[in-house]
């Protein structure tokens, strides 16, 4: 009996122990907003032509040069947006100069590409198009003359864009691309976390979140998305290995923007490695020492990393199948 009654007094103890852990946390989570919810392909007519033609289009190897190269080529929407590569690799095998970032849940950042130089994923999405070391078109009016001449695009830009005139426009192939990809919304096991669900964490991934937040990473990894909403310098206390690419100083030519990028977004970190501008860790678990180093001027222990990897992998969503699929056909 007696035995009985102390089991029951360790069981109760281990229950305020994980009350009380969990009512801890509770303060934290309004630092990260409102919770991801899965989006669904539109029902208006118009709009779910628009998407049609922007999902044709993200998949559309003919907006290259030689045929051969894709939004999707870099940015798999059935590979968490990315392609797995350090540099993705262009027209003539050229590589591009910085890793490929994700394009799950990209529309929700302050701007798009590392130095920020698009304000939105419909300007974003023509940029590569006309890169030389990328899909190499040589010109917006060279893209809209190659969609002209196959002719099914023509009724597709015709139901997505009833009001243009004409249709086929290279602002409307990023308008529709755009269109596409502001469905990609990766919600995972933290946002139920977020919506009240304090279980939907297990110890670890929860001693990780505190780790994560009581370390000052949220001071840049912040919102819903962890990231994406501010600019800001890589090796802020200690500087970082690779000065090559000063990041946004290459496009405001401003002192004070040197070794400055957009902070990523950790949503799907798990999976989107190689990490950072330059691709230069294989590994989360380095990736989260690396920044602690550079970032916050500490050195994480081997258990304090373990926990927040683990808490980074509570990340990981899936994009809704249905728009996650390929294109059933193209136009001839």
């Amino acid at each position: 009996m007696f035995l009985r009654v102390m089991v029951l007094a360790l069981i109760g103890q281990l229950s305020l122990l994980e009350i009380s852990a969990d009512d801890s946390i509770k303060p934290w989570l309004t630092i990260f907003g409102k919770p991801l919810k899965t989006l669904e392909l539109p029902k208006d007519k118009v709009a779910l032509s628009l998407v049609e033609l922007g999902r044709t289009l993200y998949h559309e190897k003919r907006l290259s040069r030689d045929n051969s190269i894709s939004c999707n080529s870099c940015h798999d929407t059935k590979a968490f947006g990315v392609d797995g590569e350090k540099f993705s690799v262009g027209f003539n095998n050229h590589l591009t100069g910085r890793n490929s970032p994700t394009s799950f849940n990209a529309f929700m950042h302050v701007s798009q590409f590392w130095d920020g130089r698009a304000p939105t994923v419909e300007e974003q999405a023509k940029g590569p198009i006309l890169a030389g070391g990328e899909m190499a078109m040589p010109s917006a009016e060279a893209v809209v003359k190659k969609i002209n001449g196959i002719k099914g695009y023509k009724d597709l830009f015709e139901a997505a864009f009833p009001n243009s005139s004409p249709a086929i426009t290279y602002d409307n192939v990023g308008k529709a691309i755009g269109a596409y990809e502001r469905l990609f919304v990766t919600p995972s096991k933290f946002d139920k976390l977020l919506a009240g669900e304090l279980s939907a964490l297990n110890e670890k991934q929860k001693r990780g979140l505190k780790k994560f937040v009581t370390s000052g990473c949220v001071t840049c990894h912040t919102g819903n998305l962890l990231g994406g909403n501010i600019y800001q310098k890589l090796g802020l206390v200690k500087p970082w290995p690779n000065q090559k690419d000063q990041g946004r100083f290459a496009i405001t030519k401003k002192e004070q923007d040197k070794m400055f990028f957009k902070v990523p977004s950790l949503r799907n970190i798990e999976k989107t490695g190689p990490y950072f501008h330059d691709g230069s860790s294989e590994k989360l678990s380095e990736a989260v020492e690396v920044m602690a180093r550079h970032q916050l001027g500490r050195e994480f222990s081997k258990e304090e990393i373990s926990d927040i990897v683990a808490f980074l992998k509570t990340l990981t969503g899936k994009l809704n199948p249905s728009i996650a699929a390929y294109p059933e056909k193209f136009p001839d």
